[in-house]
């Protein structure tokens, strides 16, 4: 028997591999836990999974190593993970990495293609300003010890601002920094979904740049197809069903009408705290 072809990381195989591919390798394949990512807050495990002589490296985070979260009642963390790909996917632009939900070593779980991030260029920096220069956007004053405060700023690029909307979308209470990961190829993954689709307001991110700016056109274009794929027996709505409740369904229809109606980026309300702690 020949040896296992080697999938090098999602960063190195989006031109040639379709995320329907590698989501396929990660539900059939044979997942083998290799170690455990020790600074994640719930139970992560790096495994690899293999499959009619392929291989990846994945991430497979066990429903049973969950933290019960009192403001995410119903449903698991690992299947929010998967409606948010779910929905990535739809939208076209592709920034979640291939995510299922599938049986483990370990129980239920969701399963995520390995991403290895690269160096891109500065995403998010702390300046000496009162006013972020070009190229970047304002996110908020920071502590930065001894009386001091920074300017936090984020990259004023497109990758991000994508990955903005979709997180209005999602309702996304935790976008930290460190969930940003740049790939080889240039293209731009967010992770860490699990605390997403909340039928409350519930965004939470350093994503503010954009805030009350109208909403590009492609992004009205992204929204109108969504809104289309949500209704009741659209396609997305159908697979978000075996995911999320139903009222979290309606609610992400209604964030999608909410954007498009005022045709701009949303802007925090002062009811949930704005950006997640830490940072990064």
């Amino acid at each position: 028997m020949s040896a296992p072809e080697r999938i090098p990381p999602r960063s190195m195989t989006a031109a040639t591999a379709s995320s329907a591919a590698d989501a396929a390798l990660l539900a059939a394949g044979e997942l083998t836990v290799r170690g455990r990512i020790r600074d994640a807050s719930n139970a992560a495990l790096y495994c690899t999974v293999t499959h009619d002589g392929r291989e990846a490296a994945c991430v497979y985070k066990p429903v049973a190593g969950e933290r019960p979260l009192w403001d995410f009642p119903d449903g698991t963390l690992a299947q929010r993970e998967v409606a948010a790909y779910e929905v990535s996917e739809a939208t076209g632009w592709r920034l979640v990495p291939p995510t299922v939900l599938r049986d483990g070593p370990y129980g239920e779980g969701m399963c995520q293609l390995w991403i290895e991030a690269q160096p891109d260029g500065e995403l998010l920096a702390l300046i000496d300003a009162e006013e972020p220069g070009p190229g970047w956007k304002a996110i908020g004053f920071a502590e930065v010890g001894d009386g001091k405060t920074a300017l936090l700023v984020h990259a004023d690029d497109e990758r991000l601002r994508r990955l903005a909307v979709l997180d209005a979308v999602i309702n996304n209470a935790d976008r930290k920094g460190g969930h940003l990961l740049p790939s080889g190829d240039g293209r731009l993954y967010g992770i860490d979904h699990g605390v997403t689709f909340n039928a409350e307001n519930k965004l939470r991110t350093l994503l503010w740049g954009w805030a009350g700016e109208p909403l590009t056109a492609e992004a009205v274009e992204v929204l109108q197809r969504l809104r289309k794929e949500l209704k009741a027996g659209g396609a997305l709505a159908e697979r978000l069903a075996a995911l999320i409740t139903g009222p979290e369904i309606d609610a992400t229809r209604a964030r999608v009408d909410v954007l498009l109606a005022s045709g701009v980026h949303p802007e925090p309300n002062g009811e949930w705290p704005a950006i997640p702690w830490p940072p990064v």
